[in-house]
């Protein structure tokens, strides 16, 4: 009997340590983001012989930041290919190759990089299915970390959220969670056209709580819908990738104070689900957004103008507040960076504001 109650304490005491939850023990399985990716790309390259990986150190380095883990070992040199440093050529040969029926996934060491590859990107893979009338379809994936890491410096911190998804005929991504990372990859390689795949280098190694389903080889999410994170009535809050955990926090932290916010995780840049949006606004009357990128022209922008545009509008009691990255480039300074990136004190003081609770 003592045995037991032991064993039943220290089953509760962990299970507190993470957090209360009324779920089943079955959705109590672990898995960090890099290996929802890694498991993404082995079962799509396991279902489909055409897809293949290449990028900087992708293959026998097992990626820079080992997403590509065992990739290389199991499929080989012809399906993990390791590219020269010049984003431009392997960008380039990737729309090739999906051009002539393979389905290539590009990685890019950080999106940063994308730049020297953005007229493929853009000119080659985004426009080509509009500009044959229907005829070529591009089914290439580009993928790897987005925003800001940790120290890099402004070269290797921007967000191309705003970018990418202000392209007709790219669709774009952008994971919060293990869940979204491995189920929209996988829907990226299935696509029959391009997708950008924005993920987040400080997520990479983050555990999250999984579902027997997530798990399983078939587990593929919709591109274009979001997901609410957590129902509320006063206000919405709507984030992507990393942000997701800054709204979150905020979210936890106003709660204690009788604030109840409801936090969508927009999963999908292009097409932006704008009907959740819309319906969460109506229902809590104010809304604000919560990003890591620029404010001009950002993906909180685009929300508010679809806000203004919509009936939404009429049913909002105070105007819409954006959170974002703080308009400069990225400091080097640690103590700077922070200063430049929403932290969880900004989104609780704009939330106060948009309830008039603080001046």
């Amino acid at each position: 009997m003592a045995v037991t109650a032991t064993r039943i304490a220290k089953s509760l005491t962990g299970v507190l340590g993470r957090s209360f939850s009324t779920s089943r023990v079955a959705a109590a399985n672990q898995l960090t983001v890099r290996d929802a990716l890694n498991s993404a790309l082995d079962e799509e390259m396991e279902r489909d012989e055409n897809v293949f990986l290449m990028g900087e150190e992708v293959a026998q380095y097992d990626g820079a930041y080992k997403v590509s883990r065992g990739l290389w070992k199991k499929y080989g040199d012809q399906r993990v290919i390791d590219t020269p440093i010049t984003e431009a050529g392997f960008a380039g040969i990737a729309v090739g190759a999906a051009l002539g029926g393979l389905r290539p996934v590009c990685e890019f060491m950080t999106f940063n990089f994308s730049m020297q590859a953005i007229d493929h990107v853009i000119n080659s893979a985004a426009k080509t299915f509009y500009m044959s009338a229907g005829l070529l379809h591009v089914p290439i994936v580009f993928r790897g970390p987005n925003g800001a890491a940790a120290g890099v410096g402004a070269q290797h911190s921007q967000c191309f959220g705003a970018w990418y998804s202000h392209c007709p005929g790219l669709k774009v991504v952008s994971p919060y969670n293990s869940e979204d990372a491995k189920g929209l990859l996988k829907a990226a390689i299935r696509d029959p056209d391009p997708v950008v795949v924005l993920e987040n280098e400080l997520m990479y190694g983050t555990a999250f709580p999984v579902t027997d389903e997530v798990l399983s080889n078939e587990f593929v999410l919709p591109i274009g819908k979001a997901k609410i994170e957590r129902e509320g009535s006063h206000i919405t809050l709507v984030a992507h990738s990393r942000a997701v955990m800054v709204a979150l926090e905020a979210a936890t932290a106003l709660a204690g104070e009788g604030v109840e916010c409801e936090v969508i995780n927009l999963r999908s840049l292009r097409p932006l689900d704008e009907e959740t949006i819309v319906q969460s606004v109506i229902k809590t009357h104010n809304l604000v957004t919560v990003e890591q990128g620029w404010p001009q022209s950002g993906v909180g922008s685009e929300i508010c103008a679809r806000i203004v545009e919509s009936p939404a509008f009429h049913y909002l009691d105070s105007p819409v507040i954006r959170v974002t990255g703080v308009d400069v480039p990225m400091p080097y300074a640690k103590s700077l960076e922070v200063a430049c990136i929403p932290q969880q004190h900004d989104v609780v003081k704009a939330v106060k504001k948009v309830l008039k609770l603080i001046k």
